[in-house]
């Protein structure tokens, strides 16, 4: 299956909005089941704005919030993944944004690694490193 182009303007393209769209649904989901995400502290949005911009897709839980979108101010000002942390389901602000490539998209366990080190709760305590050899 090739990987999908996030990169792909959906300015004026209702059918790559579309596609966009269920993309990131799709790898937002896996990447809450990688986190282990319980149901009820995080809900996943799709808003798909008005037709010059891509929209976003969100998937906020109440101690992080993460969000697919393409900017409208050009390549790498903004375009990806925005991850920043938050105080609850009702922070929409959050704490200071951190913007990765959508290449991370393709890898939901590397996803789950950049969310791990930006919102250090997420990391399991149960697993322990391996001793440097």
């Amino acid at each position: 299956m090739p990987k999908f182009d996030f990169a792909k303007s959906c300015a004026y393209d209702v059918a790559q909005k579309r596609a966009f769209h269920a993309a990131a649904t799709k790898v937002l989901r896996h990447l809450a089941v990688e986190l282990d995400f319980k149901p009820g502290t995080f809900e996943l949005r799709s808003n798909m704005g008005g037709i010059a911009v891509s929209g976003e897709i969100t998937l906020h839980h109440k101690d992080v919030y993460i969000q697919v979108s393409q900017s409208t101010i050009g390549l790498n000002k903004g375009n990806g993944v925005l991850i920043r942390t938050c105080e609850g389901m009702k922070d929409y602000s959050g704490g200071p944004n951190n913007f990765l490539t959508y290449d991370v998209l393709e890898d939901v366990e590397a996803l789950a690694d950049q969310v791990r080190h930006i919102q250090p709760k997420f990391v399991d305590e149960d697993v322990v490193p391996s001793p440097s050899p």
